[in-house]
């Protein structure tokens, strides 16, 4: 399991900026701040920081909640200056169920949100 992970980013203001709006889609908030290091609560734990490093672009992907989810996370990024990488849908060549949306951060960090489908896919999800 993990615990947390960093992103690194090149500037920290616009970026802070940008992943308290996106994340909030989420249900993610911005509770802690030391020096030039954001950390995003998921309700359960400060599980990312956004951190002033140099940039070494990367790939996250958030689990959401819903295929509403998904979408709001890729509209909000998109209207904070992220590129689109793949718009909200169903990525069955990953499996049946996966529903996920994919945006280039101002950083060039491949950012997603997914959600797992388990009535698509014809399972029962996990219990």
């Amino acid at each position: 399991m993990i615990a947390h992970a960093h992103l690194h980013v090149s500037d920290y203001e616009a970026s802070k900026a940008f992943y308290t709006k996106v994340l909030a889609t989420l249900g993610y908030t911005n509770n802690m701040e030391f020096g030039q290091a954001a950390g995003f609560f998921d309700g359960k734990n400060t599980d990312l920081w956004v951190l002033k490093e140099d940039v070494v672009p990367t790939h996250l992907a958030f689990e959401a909640k819903s295929k509403e989810e998904v979408r709001a996370f890729y509209e909000t990024a998109l209207a904070e200056g992220a590129t689109d990488n793949g718009g909200p849908g169903y990525r069955e060549d990953y499996w049946a169920g996966y529903y996920a949306a994919f945006v280039i951060d101002p950083d060039g960090h491949n950012i997603e949100a997914a959600y797992w489908d388990y009535e698509k896919a014809g399972e029962k999800g996990p219990e």
